[in-house]
This record gives structure tokens, C-alpha cells and sequence, in this order.
């Protein structure tokens, strides 16, 4: 089975996953990583860290020449900000300096609740790990994945659709149109006008003190009918994917499809119809292996039941405000109990589109893992095989 774990702190000296059941012989390059990472790091409304961070991933295991050995990958991105912060984070015995202990949680943050699970009073203990600072090797293993997906003519990509309160239109843009103009974007947003007013409200915000969240979309295309299960709960792609992405810091909501719009409108508007042809020519763009079944709409977000059926997988995920501003809230300090105004802090202003690449990862990571337990072998060869004998028989049902 394909997992990963991730270990380090957001001060720490590096961010580290090990990746387990990746199998062996897939192209792997470091450079594709690099390429994530950096897009990560970009975008409108961005804080001051990243300008001291400058990520690139380390590959220390697992892979050798290129391709990928079927052992542990482990790969590690540096926290170039350690340096500052090496006293504070040591891991040698004795207890930090009372200047160097946080006591006041954030509004928003996972500080309080986090101190009251782990019951110790120095939040820096849970901010640390809390942090999006962790996201940067999610986009790692994300770019490992996609490395695997492509093998199989699958492809993740993401655009912001919405900040604040401003939307974009797509106006019948073809998949790869919109993956350009929004790779193109300050805000990663494929309408130009909606773009323009999305970084002025970024801005405006700024300006306030304040935050602004906002609304991705992922689309994988090339995705096969039959990822995904629907005899076990716990093995329904959607579920999987929904956990994924909720588990990333700032996300609040996700849609699959249609997602809550279906709750406002009869079935018939709802339900896609399936078509049958042998012609390939009249599958939607972005279509997968589905053995001549189509629909011309694809408002289930390319999953029934819990399994992929060969429409591109359509989601989107809802990422708010994040809580760190110049506008203080109140709070209480955790030894004193007396309350305070939260330390004002120039931090990001708005992350949605740096967060459209980690939703990226997750999905491709999701993606990666149902591939893997429906055709899974230990070498790229083997997975292959498995998957050409699927095809064979889907093109003879």
C-alpha cells in the first residue's frame, strides 16, 4: 500500500516524508519536485517568508539514476530559517528562555486546543507542527506521485476560482486553456478580469490589516473507471479524497462535482446520463479508459458510488482567512488567564493560490494510492501489465 509520513517543525532544520510502497522503476527526478515546490511558494498576497525560504527537495533514499528502487523514498526540504531559530528549537535537554515561550493563542490557530490535548503551556510545541510550514514536503510527495500518474497518461492541476467575494468565469475554456492562463496568473486564476479584481481585494485587505480566503479547483485528467471501491467505506475515492484535502491547514470545505449546488436543484438536473460509442473522438476532454462508456456532463466530478467512472475528476476545496493578521483579536493568556489583544504580524494575506498546488499533491497523492491498490505490482513493468490486461477487458466488455 502507498503511505507517507511527514516529520519536522515549521522552525525546525528541514521538513521530511518517507514515502512507503512507491514502486520500482518510475522515472524520478528531482527537478519536477523543485517545480511544485516552487509554485508553491508563489502568488499574490504572499508573506515575508518566502523570501527566505527558497525550497527545493533532497532525495536521500529509494531512488538511484533516475528511477525510483522500490524502497522507502525519503525526501527532505530545508528550512533556511533554522538558523535564526536553531537555539530555540534545540533538541539538547534544559528549558527555554521565558522570552522564547509562547503563552498566547492565536484565534484561529490550533494553539489553545493543541495545548489543552498535549497539556503543556508553551504553544510553540503545537505551532510548530500545525503549521502550513509542513505543506512544502505534502507538494513533494504530490510531485513524486504525479511522476507515477503520468506513466499512465494521468495529469492534476489546479486554478482558483474565487477570493472573497470576487469569482471567476471560464466562459467554455478547454482544460489545457485554463491551466496555462492560470499558471500565468499572479493568483493563479485562468479569467484575467476576475484576476485583476481578485488582487484588488488582496490589496484592500492588506491594506485593512485583515485576510481573504478563497475557492480552488482540481481537475486529474486521463483518470480510469474503476479507482476507488464501494464495498468498504473506508475505501471510497471520494472519502479519500475529501479527508485528504480537509486535512490541510486553512481548508474548511469540499465539493466533489457539483458538490452542495446539488442540494438546490431536482434530480434531473443533476444526474449525468451515460452514452455508449467505440469512436474516442466523442469523449469529453480530459476523459479516461471507460470500455466506450461516456456522459456529456460531468456533474458527479467523474465518481459514482465511490469509484472513478473515466470522467476527469472535478473538485474543489474552500480555504479560509487564515488567522495570522495585523488586525489583532482578542484572547487570553494561558498562565495568567488575563486577556490580550493577539500580537499584530505581517504574514500571508491571502494563500489560495500557493493552497491550489497542495490540494494538487493530495489529490495526486489519492490518485496515486487507489492506482496502486487496483493495479498494484512492485515494478513500473509489472503495474503495466496489470494495467493493460484491465484495459484489454474493458475494451471487450
Amino acid at each position: 500500500m502507498l503511505r507517507y509520513s511527514t516529520a519536522g517543525e515549521s522552525h525546525g532544520p528541514q521538513m521530511t516524508a518517507i514515502v512507503s510502497g512507491f514502486p520500482a522503476g518510475v522515472p524520478v527526478t528531482a527537478s519536477e519536485i523543485n517545480r511544485d515546490l516552487s509554485r508553491r511558494q508563489k502568488g499574490y498576497g504572499r508573506g515575508g517568508r518566502m523570501k527566505i525560504e527558497k525550497d527545493t527537495v533532497e532525495i536521500l533514499s529509494g531512488v538511484r539514476s533516475g528511477k525510483s528502487m522500490g524502497s522507502p523514498v525519503t525526501l527532505v526540504v530545508r528550512n533556511l530559517d533554522y538558523e535564526t531559530w536553531r537555539e530555540v528549537m534545540s533538541p539538547e535537554p534544559g528549558e527555554p528562555e521565558e522570552a522564547h515561550h509562547v503563552t498566547r493563542p492565536r484565534p484561529g490557530h490550533a494553539d489553545l486546543a493543541g495545548c489543552l490535548k498535549y497539556g503543556c503551556k508553551d504553544a510553540r510545541n503545537i505551532l510548530e507542527r500545525a503549521s502550513a510550514r509542513e505543506t512544502a514536503v505534502r507538494v513533494a510527495v504530490g510531485a513524486l506521485c504525479k511522476q507515477l500518474l503520468s506513466e499512465f497518461g494521468m495529469a492534476v492541476f489546479s486554478h482558483v476560482v474565487q477570493i472573497g467575494p470576487v469569482i471567476s468565469s471560464l466562459a467554455e475554456l478547454s482544460f489545457q486553456e485554463i491551466q496555462e492562463r492560470a499558471e500565468a496568473s499572479e493568483v493563479r486564476c485562468a479569467d484575467s478580469a476576475a484576476a485583476e479584481e481578485m488582487k484588488r481585494i488582496i490589496t484592500e485587505a492588506a491594506g485593512n490589516g485583515d485576510t481573504v480566503g478563497g475557492v480552488v479547483e482540481v481537475i486529474a485528467t486521463g483518470v480510469p473507471a474503476g479507482l476507488g471501491d464501494v464495498m468498504n467505506a473506508e475505501d471510497r475515492l471520494d472519502g479519500a479524497l475529501a479527508q485528504a484535502i480537509m486535512s490541510i491547514p486553512a481548508v474548511k470545505g469540499v465539493e466533489i462535482g457539483m458538490g452542495f449546488r446539488a442540494a438546490g436543484v431536482p434530480g434531473s438536473a443533476v444526474h449525468d446520463e451515460i452514452f455508449f460509442s467505440r469512436d474516442e473522438g466523442k469523449f469529453p476532454a480530459g476523459h479516461g479508459p471507460s470500455s466506450g462508456f461516456y456522459r456529456k456532463t460531468n456533474n458527479a466530478g467523474g465518481i459514482e458510488g465511490g469509484i472513478s467512472n473515466g470522467e476527469p475528476v472535478i473538485l474543489h476545496a474552500a480555504f479560509k482567512p487564515i488567522p495570522t493578521m495585523m488586525k489583532p483579536k482578542m484572547s487570553v493568556d494561558l498562565v495568567t488567564k488575563e486577556p490580550f489583544e493577539a500580537a499584530k504580524e505581517r504574514s500571508d494575506v491571502c494563500i489560495v493560490p500557493a493552497g491550489g498546488v497542495v490540494v494538487e499533491a493530495s489529490v495526486a497523492f489519492v490518485l496515486a494510492q487507489a492506482f496502486l491498490a487496483k493495479f498494484g505490482g512492485d515494478s513500473l513493468t509489472e503495474i503495466q501489465s496489470n494495467y493493460k490486461c484491465y484495459l484489454d477487458a474493458m475494451n471487450q466488455y
